[in-house]
Parts: structure tokens; sequence; C-alpha cells
């Protein structure tokens, strides 16, 4: 009779070692166990090895001597770059002198018609309170300038966008091609930008305009590439079936389809744009821009408040209307004629509201109707920085903040980031991107932070990336909390809408004045206003993600008895992860950019670096912080936003 053997009992592993995460950090330690030893006995261990780096001043500063020396004689600055100048201030000044002949009557009248026509009658009134109150402001002629430079540079970024995007929609490998170049262009700061523009077509418009192309144009590129290849099979079908050729199939299907996305890459190349506006004056662009800057300049808060209402009341207005026009159906838009007609009919109201005011000799906008807010702001500001900059009983007042927050907090995590040895921090990053993605993920993320070494500024990176973890900490502490009170509360959400819209339409140099004001110069101040520019964002992302739960988990959760904030923490946060995840994300990235912009208010590290390099035409200090800017980024993008692993069946 033959026995049965019982089967060997398998080794039961700790519930921990049964995620995939452990298996990639055991991997990862198995590797760092060879790898480390080996980096200690050729580059001992401490800050970034100098042998690994690589000196770019010499090849850099020879390309700066050249574009100088070559700027006024070499045939590609005189019948290329030249003739892409003119053309840039030749439009920026045909559409100034349009606005100047329509005058402040016309403008208006203009801005509301197409305001009524696009979004009805309430948006209207508010287009024109929004253009009455730039010019009540004292801000007429500044807002036509920074007008007439924005209609240029949108539109020029909306034409390189769409065909960028066109030709990543049409074709898988022109897509995969463009999006690190993409990447790039968005996580780029704009101090960067601006160098090489100046260099190349120098201070002024043209170099302005560029640069704001180039910041501008890749959310249109991106947003149209999605709605091409988002387009529904079915109708593309039925295309096909009826023979239309490549050409009818891309105009007659595939743009009508993306309608949506691309007012929407419409909409968000405006803001981009617009936040430029401040940044472009530093190279010569005029306008509100340029009002703002001076104002930092003398810390002049009411100056810089009176010329920055107009941008946030022109990035308020332009917002509304391209999404209202995103929001329009096919079904309303109505026939070709019905279309054209309402638009004919507002130009010609435009132009006899124009003829009329010049008639009466009131093009200019009237010098006694001008409000001047700077005098009382400024006392508001001297009245708080006397009572809340010190001696505030028992609190101290914000300078003390500002210096506590630097002594406990940013002091220790840049002192603990330069004291790890340098290949530590690489398995720290290694570690974090691969856990939350994949193994390219985390290779991508390594190189860049490696790539950061090899340009000779490991140092500097790591006190900036001090400065944006310490940010984004405070960030995602408010920004959660009040993204979960205004998700549990329609009133608190319908209250917050507006200072969320504010926040997130007021250019990033508007944020350092009153934050200088209050607490000072120094890596505080950047930090703070990195917070309040991110914060929006990520309050905006969390409420949508814990408002887009499913209602039918939150309906079985209470049936079971559980209360409100058990169903916050077991049923809305898990479920909303994504969102929150995104949130993180984007606090990552919009708290680096204005840490960069914090070099100038004491900010220090790269910041100061790119803006350094860019104040004393310096190629090299601009370009590498410039580079070692993107590379940072990229490696915050990687460890914070998911990975999804392809299977088979998905590929």
């Amino acid at each position: 009779m033959a026995t049965v053997t019982a089967p060997a009992p398998r080794l039961a592993l700790p519930g921990v070692l049964r995620h995939r995460a452990a298996h990639k950090l055991l991997l990862l330690a198995l590797a760092a166990a060879i790898l480390v030893p080996l980096a200690n006995a050729h580059w001992a261990s401490g800050s970034w090895p100098h042998d690994l780096t690589v000196d770019l001043s010499g090849p850099l500063g020879r390309a700066n001597d050249w574009i100088i020396d070559n700027r006024d004689s070499s045939p590609l600055f005189l019948y290329f770059f030249g003739y892409i100048s003119n053309a840039v201030v030749l439009s920026v000044r045909a559409v100034y002198l349009v606005l100047l002949a329509a005058g402040w009557a016309g403008v208006t009248a203009f801005g509301a018609l197409v305001a009524w026509r696009v979004a009805g009658v309430r948006l209207a009134i508010g287009t024109g309170v929004a253009f009455l109150a730039c010019g009540l402001l004292g801000m007429w002629v500044p807002t036509m300038q920074t007008l007439a430079l924005m209609v240029v540079a949108v539109l020029t970024s909306v034409v390189v966008g769409a065909l960028l995007g066109l030709a990543g929609g049409l074709s898988e490998r022109t897509d995969r091609a463009l999006r690190p170049v993409l990447d790039t262009m968005q996580v780029l700061p704009a101090f960067a930008y601006l160098l090489p523009v100046v260099l190349v077509f120098g201070i002024g418009v043209p170099a302005a305009v560029l640069a704001t192309v180039v910041y501008a144009a890749p959310p249109m590129a991106r947003l149209t590439t999605l709605g091409l290849r988002n387009a529904d099979p079915e109708v593309l079908e039925a295309v096909d079936s009826l023979g239309a050729t490549g050409r009818q199939r891309l105009l007659t299907a595939r743009l009508p389809l993306a309608r949506r996305q691309l007012l929407l890459g419409l909409n968000q190349t405006i803001m981009m744009a617009l936040s430029m506006a401040v940044i472009a004056s530093v190279i010569g662009a005029g306008g509100l821009g340029d009002r703002v800057y001076q104002a930092l300049a003398s810390v002049d808060v009411g100056a810089a408040l009176a010329a920055g209402i107009p941008i946030v009341l022109l990035a308020v207005v332009l917002d509304r209307v391209t999404a209202a026009a995103g929001e329009q159906t096919d079904a309303s838009a109505g026939e070709p004629g019905s279309t054209l007609r309402p638009w004919l009919y507002a130009l010609g109201a435009t132009v006899a509201v124009a003829v009329v005011a010049r008639l009466a000799g009131a093009l200019d906008w009237p010098s006694g109707w001008t409000l001047n807010i700077a005098e009382p702001v400024n006392r508001v500001v001297d009245w708080m920085t006397a009572h809340l900059y010190s001696g505030v009983p028992y609190l101290g007042g914000t300078a003390d903040w500002a210096g506590h927050f630097t002594t406990w907090v940013l002091d220790p995590v840049r002192d603990g980031l330069q004291w790890l040895p340098w290949w530590s921090v690489l398995l720290i990053v290694a570690a974090l991107a691969w856990v939350i993605g994949t193994w390219r993920t985390a290779l991508t993320a390594v190189l860049a932070m490696a790539a950061i070494g090899v340009l000779g500024v490991w140092k500097p990176s790591l006190d900036t990336l001090s400065q944006v973890l310490a940010a984004v900490a405070v960030t995602l502490v408010l920004g959660f909390a009040t993204g979960i009170a205004a998700a549990r509360s329609d009133r608190f959400e319908r209250a917050l809408r507006p200072v969320l819209d504010v926040c997130q339409t007021m250019p990033q140099f508007v944020y350092l004045i009153p934050v200088v004001a209050l607490f000072g110069v120094g890596r505080a101040p950047a930090v703070a206003a990195a917070v309040v520019y991110a914060l929006p964002a990520v309050v905006r992302i969390t409420t949508q993600g814990l408002r887009d739960v499913d209602p039918a988990a939150l309906e079985s959760a209470r049936s079971l008895g559980a209360t409100s904030a058990q169903q916050l923490r077991q049923i809305q946060l898990p479920l909303a992860r994504p969102a929150l995840l995104l949130a993180v994300n984007q606090g990552v990235v919009l708290v680096l950019a204005v840490v960069i912009i914090g070099g100038l208010v004491g900010g220090g590290a790269l910041g100061y670096d790119a803006v350094f390099g860019l104040a004393q035409g310096d190629l090299a200090t601009g370009l590498v912080a410039g580079a070692a800017i993107v590379c940072l980024g990229l490696m915050l993008d990687r460890v914070t936003q998911p990975t999804e692993r392809r299977t088979k069946k998905g590929a």
C-alpha cells in the first residue's frame, strides 16, 4: 500500500515582505551593498566628488563672447533673428496703436461685447468694470502696453503650441520625442529663459515676447495632443466610411471633437503668459510688469498693488471668457452665419464708440478720473510693519516667526541634506521614485540628481531642495486641511472660491512685496511667498478629489453607522488618493517656481545664481543654475507623481 507523503510546509513570510514595495527596497539594498563600497573606494563620502564634476564655464563663456561679438555682423543674426525681432516689434506696435485708436471707451465696449457674446450679461458687466478699474487706478496706458504684448505673445504661443500638438497628436513617435522637450520647457524657471533670449535679441520687447512664448506654448501643445488622441473612435470610423481623406478627417472630425481641449489650452496659455508679464519686465517688456518690478525694487507695496490689480483683473476676465467659450457646445454655436453676425455687430459697435470718443476728444483716459490707492495702502503696510513686524506681546511678531522658522526648520533641513553622503542622497531618491513608480522612474530621478552634481552645484541645489521641502510641507498641511473643509461645506467652498481665483491669477512677483514687508529679507520670505502661490492649486485639487468620491460608498458607510470622521479617514481619503498625489505633485512644481524667484529677496542658492547670471550677463552661471533647477524639478516630479506599471494586457 503506497504511503502518501504530506507536502513540505511553506515558509511563511512576514506581511511586510509580501508587498511589492518591500521587494523593490530589498533589491535596492542589495545593489547598494555592492555599489556603495566601490564608490567609497574611489571617491570619499561627503559632498559630491570634485572628480565627477564638469566645468562648463569655459565653453559657455566662449559662446557668450561669440554671441556678443557677432550679434551685429553675423548673417544668422542679421537675416534670421533680426527679421524675427522686427516682426515682433511691428506686431506689438500695431496692436498697441489699434488699442490707442479705439480709446478707453472702445476697448471697454469691445471687451464687454465679446464677454456678452460668449458668456452672458453678468460677465459682460464684470469685464466692463474690470477695464474701468484699470483706468481708475491710473494704469490705463500700462495696461494697454501689457495687453498689446500679451495679444502677440498669446497668438504666437497658440500657433506654436497647436502645431507641436498637431504633430504629437498625429504621430506617436513625435509625441514621445516632444514629451521630454515640453517637460523641460515647463520645469525650467522663467528667469533661465531670459538670459539666452537677451543675449540673442537684446533688451526689449522681442526678448520679452519670445521668452513668454517659450514659457506659455507647452500647455497648448499638450492639450492639443490630448484632444486629438481622445477623439471618439466611432465618429472617426464613420468619417472614414464616407471616404474622407486624412486632411478632411482632421478638419471635419478630429479638430471639432478636440474643441474643448483646444479652448482649455488657450485658457492655460493666457494664464501663463500673464504670469510672465512681470518677469518679462526685467528685460524691457514695459507695461504693468515694469511698474510692479520697479515697486519691488523700492519696496513700495502701494504702487505694486496698483499695478498688480490690473494684471489680476485681466487674468480673471480672460480666464472666465475662455472658460465660458470652452463650455459652449457645438449645438449652441449655431450655423456659421449666425455665429459670425454677432461678432460683426460687436466690431461695428466698437468702431462706432471709438469714433464718437474721438470726435468728443475723449480717447485718452481722463486724468481727473483716477484713484490713488498707493498712499493709503502704504500707510496700512507701515502700520502692519510697525505693529506686526516685531513687538507683539507673547507672539513676537512676523520677523521673529521668520527667524524661528529659519533657525528651527530651514537650517536643520539644509544642514542635514548637505551632511548626507552624496551616494545616500541618490539612494533615497531611487527608493522614493521606485516605490511610487517603476525602475525607469527611479533611473530618471537618479540621473537627474546625479546631473546636478556633475554640473558642480550640489550644495546650492540641496539648499534649494531644503526650501522646497519646507514650503511643500507647510503647503500640504494648510492645503489638505482647507481642501477637506471646502469639500465638506458648500458655503465655505463658495466663499473660498474668489480668494483662490485672486491668488492663482496674481503674478509671482506680487507675492514677494507684502511678504518682504512683513518678514524681511531671507529664505523664510521666499518660502512664505511659495506657500501662498502653491496653496490654491492644492486646495482646489484636494476639494475636487474628495467631492468626486463615489456617493454610493459614502452612503454605504453611513448606513453602517460610520461617523463623519470615519467616513473621511476610511472612505474619502483612500478613494481620493490619486487626486491627493496630484495635489502633492502640483504643490512641489509651483513651490519650486517661486522659491527660485525668491532669490531676489535673499532666498539664495540656485535662485540667486539664476538672478545673478541674468543681472551680470553671465551665461555660464545662469544656464548652469537653470539646468540644475530643471534636474531638481524633474527629480521632484518623479518622486511625487505615481507611474502605473504596464501590464502585458495593457501593453
